[in-house]
């Protein structure tokens, strides 16, 4: 049973909201409470208990190094989502999907590192150095792969897990990770389809309170997951420290121990 903390929490940020009846997957039936004035009310119970298990999930992804792409391309969202990626050190994409960034990621990678080269010599100064035309069409060049690539600049694998805001609006990129059984977790409204979706959270995905609540307790789980690893890592570290200490300290026993033993046949 959720907890009514968390029910508040959710009432207040409008995550109950859901579209009008008439744009509703019926695949979503089993999240939805009721309706309202032609609008679905999503049950947020459920929402509460698929956040937890979506929560925990996100939490050993992270305690255990993985990389979640975070998706949202929504105009309304584009800078939250940007914002929150960056606060957990996480990949991101918020402009436009890259067509084949998971299923042909091979042949995108080269063009994530070219973007990052030009780049690199931006700020080195080395446009300063070529003619007046030749630097304009390379500041183009770089303006129009920033739009593509910024956030996955250091993606230098396909990603481990997915977070989505709006799977529907996503579809393409939902495709892709289906189709390499990457993981998805997603904020989902009742115009979609959940069973396309690992772990779908139930919600409210256009206002931006709702994103923001939804996508602050997926981040905070991930910030979680890498405390703990960090701090298993120092742990470990000091286990090693001690194992390398204790044969030293058995052969500091052992000179002494000869020593008496000399100094005993002499007398």
């Amino acid at each position: 049973m959720a907890l009514p903390e968390v029910i508040k929490e959710l009432l207040e940020n409008g995550v109950h909201f859901g579209h009008l009846s008439k744009y509703w997957n019926p695949k979503m039936a089993r999240f939805i409470f009721g309706k309202k004035k032609n609008i679905y009310i999503i049950d947020l119970e459920k929402t509460a208990e698929e956040l937890q298990v979506a929560k925990e999930f996100v939490r050993k992804m992270a305690q255990d190094g993985k990389k979640i792409l975070f998706v949202a391309t929504k105009r309304q969202s584009r800078n939250l989502i940007k914002e929150l990626a960056i606060e957990c050190n996480m990949p991101y994409i918020v402009e436009r999907w890259v067509g084949g960034l998971l299923t042909n990621f091979s042949t995108v990678r080269p063009r994530v590192k070219r973007y990052a080269e030009l780049l690199k010599e931006k700020e080195l100064g080395e446009l300063d150095k070529m003619s007046g035309k030749e630097a304009v069409r390379v500041n183009r060049q770089i303006k129009r792969m920033e739009r593509k690539y910024r956030g996955v600049i250091f993606l230098e694998e396909l990603p481990d897990c997915m977070y989505i805001v709006d799977p529907k609006r996503e579809i393409a990129c939902v495709r892709e990770a289906n189709k390499l059984s990457i993981p998805i977790v997603a904020l989902i409204d009742t115009d979609a389809n959940p069973e396309i979706i690992d772990y779908p959270i139930p919600g409210n995905d256009d206002a931006i309170k709702s994103v923001r609540y939804i996508t602050t307790c997926v981040v905070e789980a991930i910030n979680q997951g890498v405390k703990e690893s960090e701090a298993l890592v120092a742990e470990l570290g000091k286990q090693d420290e001690q194992i390398k200490e204790e044969p030293e300290s058995l052969e500091g026993k052992k000179s002494k121990i000869e020593i008496e033993n000399v100094e005993e046949e002499k007398v």
